[in-house]
């Protein structure tokens, strides 16, 4: 009722090899700096596919990679950041310390100033509240001759 597929029979082809020839130059002349033709010319190459074509040209030797120099195991960049990554940390903790410092400097400042107030301030009190009977005000000694008879005092 149907064909057969015609995928599935070999193709048939007529295989031609084709061998191309250089052309030669229509005049010669030199060219100074110019690189020179090689004497002999290459092997030309015919490959033939799985599907049936075929490929014709110079055959062509594989570029070699050029060497790859030394690499450190670490590149410079990630040594760099690194090394400013430590930096930082260290300049980080020497801010905390110094913070913390004036924050201990910031409370002992605070704790003299209210010792001096109070310390001040109880010698204010002392003068204002102390004794008030003279108007010089310290305290007077009345001396008077005292004689000691026998161990006792007479006044």
């Amino acid at each position: 009722m149907y064909p057969e597929p015609a995928h599935n029979q070999p193709a048939v082809r007529a295989s031609e090899v084709h061998h191309p020839t250089p052309l030669a130059p229509a005049t010669s002349y030199a060219a100074p700096l110019m690189p020179v033709q090689p004497a002999a010319l290459p092997t030309v190459a015919s490959v033939v596919l799985p599907d049936g074509r075929i490929v014709t040209g110079y055959a062509v030797e594989p570029a070699q990679p050029d060497p790859i120099a030394h690499r450190p195991a670490v590149s410079r960049t990630a040594m760099n950041v690194a090394l400013g990554g430590i930096g930082f940390l260290a300049v980080c903790g020497g801010l905390l310390l110094l913070t913390t410092f004036i924050a201990a400097l910031t409370a002992l400042i605070t704790q003299l100033i209210t010792l001096a107030a109070v310390i001040f301030g109880g010698w204010i009190a002392v003068q204002i509240f102390g004794s008030t009977r003279h108007a010089s005000g310290g305290n007077t000694f009345h001396i008077r001759k005292a004689t000691f008879k026998r161990n006792h005092f007479n006044g």
